[in-house]
């Protein structure tokens, strides 16, 4: 166990640098000119040489890469992230408050992706070639296929503009001060992205878990409970429940990736302000500390579900949990 506990935290300190390294040159190596993104191209224009020097400055355009990167590391080792130049305030504040935004949309969306898929899975695998098993298939085959915006514009096509029955975007009501939204405004603001961000979640482990089902089904434990008189229901019950829900708790844990890549494009589609709209306004205006931040935050986001899903899986399955005490 020590053994694992330490070649995490070397993995994870690894996994930091090179995620920050590499989102400093991709900055460094983007055409986008942050003056200029940011003041405005009319307002560029009609600068003068001393003011675009000036702000070059303090945006550290003209700053070398490995400068600009040093400078940084040795913040972000004093637990200083840099300044956001795009909010004008400290990029840890920034995450802090769209952080919160996002974590709840995300959370909602990968349990609601994860209950329905694994009870589609299961609903369809028991049922196999029957038409509620074509139903299911033809759903996550089309969902699969279905990019995220185009599902998000649809349902506030449907939703928002059609049925009223959820609000256009953001994440409370317009003209509302902080202090009078309610639970139920911030939940009716959340409901649809969250919705869509599930929706398109659903189909990689309703598949898988199907498939596992109809493995588990035909296994000779399952086919043994039968004979004696349990039904398929009753047999999965007592006797498939934890096949199943191994590889798809797995599954699950290793989707946190695709989840939190899928709220760029929801939080975008419905601006929902959370941490993937924030890192398109960084990227678009040349914030290297704030989408550094963000990549960091994202990358040990994901680092924790993995590293979750592996010692879930030892707890569920105890060969596992005898070779991680074996590394």
């Amino acid at each position: 166990m020590g053994n694992f506990i330490v070649r995490n935290i070397v993995k994870f300190v690894l996994l930091m640098v090179a995620v920050s390294l590499v989102t400093f040159v991709l900055v460094s190596m983007s055409p986008v000119d942050p003056v200029q993104a940011n003041v405005g191209q009319t307002a560029y224009i009609n600068m003068s040489e001393a003011k675009r020097a000036q702000l070059a400055e303090y945006w550290g355009a003209n700053t070398p890469l490995w400068e600009r990167y040093a400078n940084w590391f040795g913040g972000l080792l004093h637990g200083d992230l840099g300044m956001s130049l795009r909010y004008n305030a400290p990029v840890i504040d920034v995450i802090a408050t769209r952080a919160v935004n996002s974590l709840a949309l995300m959370a909602t969306a990968w349990v609601a992706s994860g209950v329905l898929g694994f009870g589609l899975g299961i609903l369809a695998g028991a049922n196999r070639g029957k038409l509620v098993d074509r139903i299911v298939k033809g759903y996550c085959f089309l969902l699969a296929s279905v990019p995220t915006f185009w599902l998000g514009l649809l349902f506030l096509i449907v939703f928002s503009v059609g049925l009223r029955w959820f609000p256009f975007g953001f994440s409370v009501p317009i003209g509302v001060a902080a202090s009078e939204v309610t639970f139920v405004d911030a939940l009716h603001h959340l409901a649809l992205p969250a919705l869509t961000l599930s929706v398109v979640g659903v189909a990689n482990i309703a598949l898988h878990t199907r498939e596992k089902t109809v493995d588990v089904l035909e296994s000779d434990y399952v086919r043994f409970a039968r004979t004696r008189g349990l039904s398929t229901w009753g047999a999965l019950r007592r006797h498939g429940l934890r096949n199943l829900a191994l590889p798809a708790l797995t599954l699950q844990f290793a989707a946190i990736s695709e989840i939190f890549g899928g709220s760029v494009l929801v939080e975008q589609v419905f601006s929902y302000p959370g941490l993937g709209q924030a890192a398109v306004t960084a990227g678009l205006g040349g914030d290297v500390a704030l989408l550094a931040g963000i990549a960091l935050f994202s990358a040990a986001f994901v680092f924790g579900g993995n590293l979750i899903a592996n010692v879930l899986y030892g707890v569920v399955d105890p060969r596992m949990r005898k070779g991680v005490d074996h590394a």
